[in-house]
Formats: C-alpha cells, structure tokens, sequence
C-alpha cells in the first residue's frame, strides 16, 4: 500500500531554522519516503491536508508557549488523531550525554506522542544488532552494574518543562529527599538540568526562593557533564527524563520516579525504601528497544529508517 506522506514544514520553531540537526530533518526524512515509494508532499502552508502521516520536528503540549508554528502543531496532531491517522515526531537523542554535539544527527522518532505511554515507538520487535551498531557509532558501551558508590545524584528535570507536568521541581526534589532519608543517609549531590535558566536561582542557597537547604545535601557545580556527576555515585534518582538512560548504560543503578513517563521504566526501580539494595536486571532487551526508534540523517535519507516505521501505520 502506498501511503500519503506529508512533511508540515510550518511546524518548525523559526529560531532552530539556523540548527543543522533540525532545519535537514524534513528535507532527509522527505527524500527516505520517497526512495520507499510512498507518495511524499512537501507542505510548506498551514492550512491543514489529507494524509496518512503527518511529519514534524518536535511536539507540542498544555504547557506550550502561544506561537504560530506551536498552535499549528496542536492543529496537525488533533486533526491526524481525530481522523485515526498518524504524526511522526522527531525527539531529542536520548545518548546525548556521551556527545552532546551529536555528530551523526541521532534522534529518536515516535508515531503520535513522546511518552513511552503515548507514543508509538515502533520497538516492539527489539534487535540488538541494532544496539551494537549504535554502540559502535556513537562510542558508547553498556557498562557492568556497579555495586560501590559514595553519594545518590538527584537529577532534576527543567522547571515548569513539559515532562514534569504541574510538578514544581523544588517541591519533587524536596518530597523526594524526604523520602530517601527514610531509608538512606548517603550524600546526595542535586544536578540542574543544563538547559533551566533559573537554577542558578532557586538552587542558590543565599536566595530567599531556594527551599532546597538541608545537611548532607549539595549542589552540583553548574557547567558539570552528567559523566562527571556519575563519578562514584551510588544511585541515580529521576522523574522520567533522560539522565537515568545515561545512568542506566553506564552501570548506575536508576530509580524513577514516574515510571510509566520514563524511557528507563524497563530496567529502573520504582521503590525508594530499596535505595541501599537496588535491582540491576538486564539491560539487554531494553538497549534493543530504545535502539529501534533512534536513527541518524544517513538512516533517514536512505529511506532505511521510514522502511522500519511504516510498518507500524495501519
């Protein structure tokens, strides 16, 4: 079956226009359609068209700024949903942390949201194959369990970010500490998310709006790499983001704290009175699956990445 593909071009943030990693993805994507011999409409308007799949680079939600290319992702998501047909998003590459450069232009890619609960991420026939060749391209190995460790590293997602929902950050990491302290009286070292504006701020013990202040509880120093933080840690703690995907390959045992949100959800422990007995199962079928859904601009533009995710519109 020939399917109706459409790249929604309007859809994209005018400011990442500039960015490589962002302004080629419809342009590759468009010409992988098209070497698989589906119909491939390059739409440039905003007015809203019949097909199959619609494509976009980044997703929208309630939290969402009111903007033009914003409010148009909102437009093509209802419209496609509406009509039980599909938007493929094209995600953040959750191995940034190993490069954050990202050379190869890895993303990770999904039918009809960014949640593991969401969306359609097309892994439910894991390869590691594929994992051995991400490993390989990417300089990234899958590392032994670690059973030594000093601090536990709280890494905190971007305030008022998307993926905490209505979740102030401060009262997580405070809820959270509280919790830990129930069943562990290890140092914990606060990470920022790198891209909060604000940390500097309410993470700042001298600011009146920092409520984070209690012994045996310190602040990573800003600029630090996730890699660093890792550094003799016992543990990682984490909401749903992708530090504990970094954590978890580097053989740190993870904790989450919204499971069904995380992308680490199959190998991560949900249970904080387990902090100093951590499960470490394997990470085998995990590593496959989130292989599945990360492809580069080379997998996109040959059509290999598109011959994989068609399969899964019905």
């Amino acid at each position: 079956m020939t399917l109706r593909v459409a790249t929604y071009n309007a859809t994209m943030n005018p400011n990442g226009l500039k960015d490589p990693q962002k302004n080629s993805v419809l342009e590759k994507f468009a010409t992988g359609v098209n070497r698989i011999g589906d119909h491939l409409i390059v739409h440039k308007h905003t007015n809203l068209i019949d097909v199959d799949v619609a494509i976009m680079v980044g997703w929208v939600h309630e939290k969402s700024k009111n903007a033009s290319h914003l409010n148009l992702r909102r437009q093509v998501i209802d419209y496609q949903l509406q009509r039980k047909k599909y938007v493929l998003v094209a995600d953040s590459n959750l191995f940034l942390y190993a490069n954050t450069a990202n050379p190869l232009y890895y993303l990770r890619y999904s039918f009809n949201g960014v949640f593991p609960s969401t969306g359609i991420y097309c892994d439910s026939a894991p390869d590691y194959n594929r994992w051995r060749e991400i490993s390989r391209k990417m300089n990234i190995a899958e590392k032994p369990w670690r059973t030594t460790g000093d601090h536990i590293l709280l890494c905190l997602q971007r305030n008022g970010g998307w993926s905490m929902g209505q979740y102030d950050v401060q009262d997580w990491a405070l809820n959270t500490i509280e919790t830990i302290r129930k069943y562990s009286q290890r140092p914990i070292v606060i990470r920022a998310h790198p891209g909060d504006k604000g940390a500097n701020v309410y993470l700042n013990p001298a600011n009146p709006a920092c409520r984070i202040r209690q012994k045996g509880v310190s602040i990573s120093a800003p600029g630090r790499s996730l890699i660093e933080d890792l550094h003799n840690a016992w543990c990682v703690v984490n909401h749903n983001s992708s530090p504990a995907i970094g954590a978890a390959i580097e053989g740190i045992p993870v904790f989450v704290t919204d499971k069904p949100r995380s992308q680490a959800r199959d190998i991560a422990n949900i249970d904080l009175s387990m902090i100093e007995n951590p499960v470490m199962p394997d990470r085998t079928n995990w590593l496959s699956r989130l292989s599945m859904f990360h492809w580069n601009f080379e997998d996109i533009e040959s059509g290999r990445a598109w011959q994989h995710m068609r399969q899964w519109v019905q």
